[in-house]
């Protein structure tokens, strides 16, 4: 794992779910941070449910995480498997 991986996962961990109280690190939701290419680093998570109503909101909040890191150009973030994943990733990363 690179050093700006590192920070990244870190910063990530302590996204608050706002229904469960927990961050993602307690809830281990993080399931993947790689940095792709200098500067852009690749975020999964999965939430705590395949219906999570806030799904988008939890995306958004990963990748302003992600984005407050020193050294990261570029966050791209993706849900894994929920219901709308697919249209929760597009706009996101859009």
């Amino acid at each position: 794992m690179t050093e700006l991986e590192e920070k990244v996962r870190k910063e990530v961990s302590n996204v608050v779910d706002p229904e469960t109280g927990l961050t993602f690190g307690q809830m281990n939701m993080i399931t993947s941070v790689k940095e792709t290419e200098p500067g852009v680093v690749q975020i999964e998570f999965v939430p705590s449910s395949p219906f999570c109503p806030i799904a988008f909101k939890l995306a958004m909040d990963v990748k302003n995480a992600a984005a407050k890191v020193e050294g990261v150009k570029r966050a791209i973030v993706h849900c894994r498997g929920h219901t709308m994943e697919e249209a929760i990733n597009k706009m996101v990363n859009k």
